[in-house]
């Protein structure tokens, strides 16, 4: 029997990335608590400081699992967030208010804006079969692609090194469970740097 990782009462957010160990960290959330809402951050939300890193803001509330998740995109089809020139306003979050409902525990009515909107719903069972991982997609960034506007070179490295150090870390967790089974150690080669 799993002891409850959450004493407290009430409602939070938190921003993090999707990738990595996320799903872990999600599947003991929602067995916990109502993750009820991604809030999908743009593009350099966070530039100069963390660089790469896809921020989501992450809201749930304490008292019973987690039955559907509902994701907002507001990175997709967004111009990304400079510091000087496109800064990050209120306006940026106008039709994820409208969308998220007056409700701050997030059981407002919401609508389900289809393939071409910015907000759907997701079974919990979904989420399941995708080892609850939430960086799920289904806008089409037509932004990068009609516009040429490319992330900076420096946070593509930062996103690739991000995402290659959590398949090391799933790799490391492999060799871990072989050596665990078969009782043997596994050499392991370090990346040559």
């Amino acid at each position: 029997m799993r002891k409850r990782v959450f004493n407290w009462q009430g409602q939070g957010f938190v921003y993090l990335g999707l990738e990595g160990k996320a799903g872990e960290v999600f599947e003991i959330l929602m067995q916990d608590c109502n993750l009820h809402t991604v809030l999908r951050l743009p593009r350099g939300t966070f530039t100069p400081y963390s660089q790469g890193v896809k921020a989501n803001v992450i809201f749930f509330q304490k008292g019973r699992p987690t039955e559907e998740v509902w994701i907002f995109d507001g990175r997709s089809n967004v111009p990304g967030i400079t510091k000087n020139d496109r800064p990050l306003t209120k306006e940026h979050f106008k039709e994820f208010e409208d969308c998220y409902g007056k409700d701050p525990n997030g059981m407002s009515k919401r609508t389900d804006t289809g393939e071409t909107g910015r907000f759907r719903k997701f079974h919990v069972s979904d989420i399941k079969k995708r080892d609850y991982k939430l960086d799920v997609t289904w806008l089409r960034d037509e932004s990068l692609e009609e516009n040429g506007e490319l992330p900076e070179p420096e946070d593509l490295a930062a996103e690739a090194i991000t995402e290659l150090e959590a398949v090391v870390d799933d790799l490391r967790e492999i060799v871990a469970l072989v050596e665990k089974e078969e009782g043997v150690a596994v050499p392991v080669q370090a990346a040559s740097s």
